[in-house]
C-alpha cells in the first residue's frame, strides 16, 4: 500500500509538466518554411499540416497561409485536375479508388480531395472517404484528405484550390475532386478542374438527368457505373440514352463532343477506358489552346470568388458591424424594420467606417 501511495503522487507531477510541454507546443510558432520545404520534399505529413493552415479560419493563420500559397505556386500547376461528382450512391469513392489504383500502376501519384458533407453539430465531415478508400489509402503513392464542405456552395470546401496548388507542390501528378453530389457542387467543382466527370446509375430513373442542359455543358464524360451482374443491360440502354441526348447540343468551344462509357468501379472493368478517355481530351484541348484557356478564365474565377469571401470576412468580423448586426437583428424580429433597410444601413455603416 505504502509504494502504491508513493507512486500515485507522480503521476500529478509528471502529468502537469507534459501539459507544460504541450502548451508550449501549441505557442510555439508556424514556420512556414518548415513546411513548405516539407511539401516540396513530398513530405505527406507537411502537406497535411499545409492543407489544415489553409482551411484555417482563423485571423491570424491567413497571412501565412498567403505566404506558404505563395512559395508553392512556382511549384504547382502541372497535374492533370479531375473532378468526378454524382448523386450519393453513385459509388464515386469506390470508382476513385479503382482509378487511382490504376493510375498508380501506370507509375502516378494521385491526391484525392475528397470533400464531405459536415455535420451541423461539430462541423466534421460526415462520411469519411478515407476509411472507404482501404486499399488507395494503404499506397505511398496516394494521398487522401476529406475535408468538410462547410458552408461552401454545393459543398465545394472553401479553400480546395489552396490545396490542389500545395498538392501540386509536393508532386502529385493527378488531382481528382470527389464533391457531394448535391446543389451546385457541379459549378463549383467545374471551376477548378481540367476535365469533368460525371457518374451515373442505370435502372435508377438517373436516365433522365442526362437531357438538361447544364449537366450536358459541363459533363466532359458521363459515366454509367455498376454495369455489373444483372445492371449490365441497363447499364448499356442508359448509355445508348444518354448518347443520344448528347446529340442534341452543338459542340463546345474546346471542340469536344461528351463521352459516355460503362463501368464497374467493383470489378475494375471499364477503369482503363475511362483514363484513356481523359488523356484523349486532355491532348485535343491541348492542341486547340482551350486547355490554357480555361486554366486562365479558372484563375480569373478565382480572384473574383477571392475578393467576394475577403468581403464577406471583412464585413462579418468587423467590430462596429458585429454589434450593429446584432441590434439591428433584433429591429427585424420586432418587426421595426425590414430586411432590405437593415441590410443597407449596415452596408452604408461598414462602408463609411
Amino acid at each position: 500500500m505504502e509504494h502504491r501511495d508513493k507512486s500515485s503522487k507522480l503521476p500529478h507531477s509528471t502529468n502537469k509538466s507534459a501539459i507544460d510541454r504541450f502548451r508550449k507546443l501549441q505557442q510555439k510558432e508556424i514556420s512556414i518554411s518548415d513546411i513548405f520545404e516539407g511539401i516540396i520534399t513530398q513530405n505527406t505529413a507537411a502537406l497535411s499540416k499545409g492543407i489544415t493552415l489553409v482551411e484555417s479560419t482563423q485571423q491570424k493563420h491567413s497571412a501565412k497561409t498567403q505566404e506558404l500559397i505563395e512559395k508553392c505556386l512556382p511549384h504547382s500547376n502541372k497535374s492533370i485536375r479531375i473532378g468526378i461528382t454524382g448523386v450519393p450512391g453513385v459509388g464515386k469513392s469506390t470508382f476513385i479508388e479503382a482509378l487511382g489504383n490504376v493510375l498508380i500502376e501506370k507509375g502516378k501519384k494521385v491526391a484525392v480531395l475528397a470533400v464531405d458533407p459536415s455535420s451541423t453539430i461539430s462541423g466534421g465531415s460526415i462520411l469519411g472517404d478515407k476509411t472507404r478508400m482501404e486499399s488507395l489509402v494503404r499506397s505511398k503513392e496516394a494521398f487522401i484528405r476529406p475535408s468538410p464542405s462547410g458552408n461552401s456552395l454545393g459543398g465545394v470546401a472553401q479553400k480546395t484550390r489552396e490545396s490542389i496548388i500545395l498538392c501540386e507542390a509536393a508532386g502529385y501528378d493527378v488531382i481528382i475532386i470527389e464533391t457531394v453530389g448535391v446543389g451546385q457542387s457541379e459549378t463549383a467543382v467545374h471551376s477548378m478542374v481540367d476535365f469533368f466527370l460525371l457518374l451515373k446509375l442505370a435502372g435508377a430513373g438517373d436516365e433522365l438527368q442526362g437531357i438538361k442542359r447544364g449537366i450536358i455543358e459541363m459533363a466532359d464524360a458521363i459515366v454509367i457505373n455498376k454495369a455489373d451482374g444483372d445492371n449490365v443491360k441497363r447499364a448499356r440502354e442508359a448509355k445508348n440514352q444518354f448518347k443520344k441526348a448528347l446529340h442534341l447540343y452543338p459542340i463546345g468551344e474546346n471542340a469536344w463532343t461528351p463521352h459516355v462509357l460503362t463501368c464497374s468501379a467493383l470489378t475494375k472493368n471499364g477503369i482503363e477506358e475511362v483514363w484513356e478517355l481523359v488523356l484523349n481530351y486532355l491532348e485535343i484541348s491541348a492542341s486547340n489552346g482551350y486547355f490554357e484557356k480555361n486554366r486562365t478564365e479558372q484563375n480569373k474565377f478565382w480572384l473574383l470568388q477571392t475578393i467576394e469571401e475577403q468581403l464577406k470576412s471583412s464585413f462579418y468580423n468587423h467590430p462596429e458591424i458585429k454589434k450593429a448586426l446584432s441590434d439591428q437583428l433584433d429591429a427585424i424580429q420586432k418587426h421595426q424594420i425590414t430586411p432590405f433597410t437593415a441590410a443597407k444601413y449596415l452596408l452604408n455603416k461598414h462602408k463609411n467606417s
